[in-house]
């Protein structure tokens, strides 16, 4: 009996301390999506042809800003690189200017081969609507420490939403179980070596969680080796909250068939 009690005690304050935990975790999330330079604001995202593009509010443009001048000018593609008005504005080594016209903010993007304009709108009608990030109740048993198994000179073919297709190095796979069976991800690279990016997919997809899947940033290795994979903490991709992102989708690896009942759900564009 005091076994049992001591075990409902433990979850008990594990829960209030994971709670207070990803409340602090959620604030940030928001704050980062809220932001100038967050999702939310996406108001556009236009492919370049090569040669002349024009911008503008008029629809007599190639691609029309909204509550813009009527005209706002040429984008130029050539060489790999993207002119604007005369200015140098992408450079194939992939430098790019923001360009602000009233509460408009565009800078040009590369996937793959091609050139696109991703327009900002701080006004925009995504980041008005937004009302905050539902998730599910922080859970011990999503809290897991998995196996690393290295993977030196791998690559990972990546499609993203748009349909194009790129390679991406994956340092390794992360290995782990779930009521007593055992599961693999491919790693992609995090913010340091130690660190691990995963893009990943589960039985919750299309109901109560979004349907290209989520993400998971892994922190560190712990003192024996395993990495922790901490599911409280999945989160949407961009394309959760906005038409006009271009986010990677999970491979075939990485489409469990397990129902993971933590993190971020989703409930389509706000």
């Amino acid at each position: 009996m005091k076994k049992i009690l001591f075990l409902c005690l433990t979850m008990l304050a594990f829960t209030a301390r994971s709670q207070e935990d990803y409340t602090g975790f959620y604030a940030k999330r928001e704050a980062s999506l809220k932001s100038e330079t967050g999702w939310l604001n996406l108001a556009g995202l236009f492919w370049l042809k090569e040669g002349e593009n024009t911008i503008g509010g008029a629809e007599s443009n190639d691609f029309v800003f909204p509550h813009a001048e009527a005209s706002l000018g040429k984008v130029i593609l050539q060489n790999n690189q993207v002119l604007y008005n005369n200015l140098v504005i992408f450079t194939p080594e992939g430098k790019s200017t923001v360009i602000s016209h009233q509460s408009l903010r565009w800078f040009i993007i590369k996937r793959g081969d091609k050139y696109a304009i991703r327009l900002r709108d701080l006004e925009g009608e995504y980041l008005k609507a937004f009302h905050g990030i539902d998730h599910f109740p922080a859970d011990a048993k999503w809290k897991i420490n998995a196996k690393f198994i290295p993977t030196v000179g791998k690559k990972v073919t990546i499609i993203d939403i748009t349909g194009r297709s790129y390679q991406e190095d994956s340092p390794g796979l992360l290995e782990f179980q779930v009521d007593g069976k055992t599961y693999r991800l491919e790693a992609g690279p995090g913010e340091t070596k130690e660190d691990f990016f995963v893009v990943f997919g589960d039985a919750t997809n299309k109901t109560s969680t979004y349907g290209g899947g989520r993400f998971l940033d892994t922190k560190g290795f712990n003192p024996d080796g395993t990495v922790t994979l901490d599911f409280n903490q999945a989160y949407n991709p961009p394309c959760a909250f906005t038409p006009f992102a271009t986010c990677p989708l999970p491979t075939k690896e990485n489409k469990l068939i397990i129902a993971i009942p933590a993190g971020e759900k989703y409930a389509g564009h706000h």
